[in-house]
């Protein structure tokens, strides 16, 4: 072999590691394949009947709501009061209007910013908690002892979590939304001296009921995508403690990256059949 021809593994390893990329991507698309069978299968479940669910799901609702509403009440105040609250509002205040926040917050806040972080909390929290403890029982082999006995996991275990994971998530919308525009509020009136009773107005003057319904569905779109991929993610969990803790770190991330990109496609959708409010009065 001359010094000029390369190593037989040289000359191997673009080949391998080509072929572990497409087997990685195509392993991916299984893995989204599978999420929304599973996805079809809850929804199915939950309309169908009989609905004796309800009963974990209410639960499962409450311990959501006990672990999530103070973090998300922090995050999205503090959130609004940072970044469009200090931020815009100093660009407002440049114009010496800083009462127009109150407009201003309808697209930052009610539309977009207060229904992420919002899914982010419940994904971070909730998500991950339920992935672990499915994992964690298909690692003792719960799973498996309930579908040797007949039981079926997905209506036992997975139905009440998504069911319960995006209702609430809708529900805690409402929540996030106030918190938000308390931030705003903060940043407008206490910081930047704007006269309370203008932002109010300025509010209400914007505020249309395609904003709000808009920001309550796409949020429990993002419950149901938190509950379907965590309850995969733990349902199909491997290879021991480390196998639960990567699904875990797994279930969250594509939670969040599939969230992002429904936000946009929702966005863009509710803009287009409600052209009239991009107009800010």
């Amino acid at each position: 072999m001359t010094a000029t021809q390369p190593a037989p593994e040289e000359a191997r390893a673009p080949a391998v590691r080509s072929k572990r990329s497409s087997g990685t991507i195509r392993s991916m698309f299984v893995e989204l394949g599978e999420m929304g069978v599973l996805g079809g299968q809850v929804l199915w479940m939950a309309v169908r009947g009989p609905w004796d669910y309800w009963r974990d799901a209410v639960d499962q609702m409450f311990l959501i709501l006990k672990q999530c509403w103070i973090p998300m009440a922090v995050s999205c105040t503090f959130f609004g009061l940072g970044a469009p609250g200090l931020q815009g509002g100093n660009l407002y205040n440049l114009f010496g209007m800083p009462e127009r926040l109150g407009s201003f917050f309808i697209m930052a806040s009610i539309r977009e910013f207060a229904p992420w972080v919002n899914a982010m909390v419940v994904a971070g929290v909730v998500g991950s908690a339920i992935t672990a403890d499915l994992g964690a029982r298909r690692i003792r082999e719960e799973i498996d002892a309930m579908e040797v006995l007949g039981v079926d996991p997905v209506r036992t275990l997975v139905l009440p979590r998504v069911v319960a994971v995006t209702l609430i998530t809708g529900l805690l919308d409402v929540v996030a939304l106030c918190f938000g525009l308390l931030g705003g509020y903060i940043a407008s009136v206490l910081v930047l001296g704007a006269n309370p009773w203008a932002f109010y107005n300025n509010l209400f003057a914007n505020l249309t009921t395609p904003d709000i319904w808009g920001s309550v569905v796409k949020t429990t779109i993002f419950g149901l995508i938190i509950g379907v991929v965590c309850c995969y993610k733990g349902l199909y969990a491997k290879g021991g403690a480390i196998g639960v803790g990567r699904a875990v770190n797994q279930a969250v991330v594509i939670a969040f990256a599939m969230i992002w990109v429904v936000n946009v496609v929702f966005t863009n959708i509710l803009l287009g059949l409600n052209p009239d409010i991009q107009v800010f009065k």
